[in-house]
């Protein structure tokens, strides 16, 4: 109690209308909380955490699967009976799942990820089951020393302190859920003292950034066998979306030719194992994300070029990957003619 009360004094919430209570079996929270009548009943409730609680109905040690089930099953019941929201919280295993029964993810409306690791003051709020919304949305917060603060720029902060003279890196113009998001992707290529060559990956597929190699190699001509890969997402932002295929290629390309992608470009598209460029969804708001932070150029599928020829002042729309691979290549020639 002492810790909450001197966290609420630093946050100036400690006149804030909230009630503690230190107690684990669930019959006694359920009891307590329905013998508050009128103003006194309480519209939010948070329960820290579902693995400590234990109820009579079942007869096993608390955490354990049975009890974590009948635990949830009772104040699912008290939150449909008396239209209080119930924010139940969860562990997670170290793979980032649900630890405990997956029957728990099915019973509640909602399931938020609270994201972030120690590197990074920013964490994100991803929800991944949404009966009254869309899933995938995401929310930014930075960690401050008067709590967590709203970004209301994702993107800008995701973009920051880029470099213009660096090869490796490419803006992707990325949707979460529904809002579009920009973020830098960097990749750097080296050549490898080891008969078998480092692949490492940081917020993104390991087995996508090895398909992408695999494509460039196979339909385009560009070896990566006798050279480390590293890629990383930069904010420590995870991206699930195929439509950063087209963003990590042109890094991995200009990384390997020591040729910096222009500044002001973004990057959207899906690549296919027969070196295809892709459409994806939403083109319309990534160009106009990317023209609200000040970008001036895209490259992207051809198949999007109705929805986003007029978005920005260039858009080049790009069919096969070999494209951008010649692209590239130009500009290195150009840079050694000058």
């Amino acid at each position: 109690m002492d810790q909450v009360r001197l966290r609420a004094e630093r946050l100036g919430l400690r006149d804030a209308p909230v009630q503690l209570a230190a107690e684990t079996s669930v019959e006694d929270i359920l009891t307590t909380l329905e013998d508050k009548k009128g103003d006194e009943r309480p519209h939010l409730v948070i329960i820290d955490s579902i693995q400590t609680l234990w109820t009579e109905m079942a007869d096993s040690p608390p955490g354990t699967v049975t009890q974590v089930r009948a635990s949830a099953q009772a104040l699912v019941r008290f939150a449909k009976k008396t239209g209080t929201t119930v924010v139940i919280v969860g562990h997670v295993t170290k793979d980032g799942q649900i630890a405990g029964p997956r029957v728990v993810e099915h019973m509640v409306d909602a399931v938020l990820y609270f994201e972030g690791d120690n590197a990074h003051q920013y964490r994100i709020l991803r929800a991944v089951k949404n009966r009254f919304g869309p899933t995938d949305e995401i929310g930014v917060f930075e960690m401050s020393d008067m709590g967590l603060r709203e970004v209301k720029n994702p993107s800008a902060m995701f973009l920051s302190e880029r470099s213009a003279t660096a090869p490796g890196s490419a803006v992707f113009a990325g949707i979460e859920g529904t809002r579009p998001l920009l973020v830098e992707m960097q990749a750097l290529v080296a050549p490898s003292p080891l008969g078998t060559p480092r692949r490492a990956v940081i917020g993104w597929d390991s087995a996508r950034l090895s398909m992408i190699l695999a494509v460039l190699e196979a339909r385009c001509g560009v070896k990566f066998a006798q050279h480390d890969v590293y890629l990383n997402v930069a904010g420590g932002l995870r991206i699930n979306e195929p439509g950063a295929d087209l963003a990590v290629a042109a890094a991995l390309i200009s990384s390997l030719s020591g040729v910096a992608l222009p500044l002001e470009c973004v990057y959207f598209g899906e690549i296919s194992l027969s070196g295809a460029v892709r459409p994806v969804a939403q083109a319309a708001s990534r160009l106009k994300e990317a023209q609200k932070l000040g970008f001036g150029q895209a490259v992207i599928p051809d198949g999007n070029m109705k929805e986003g020829s007029n978005a920005l002042g260039h858009v080049k729309g790009l069919e096969e990957l070999g494209d951008l691979v010649a692209n590239i290549a130009a500009s290195a020639q150009k840079m050694e003619n000058a």
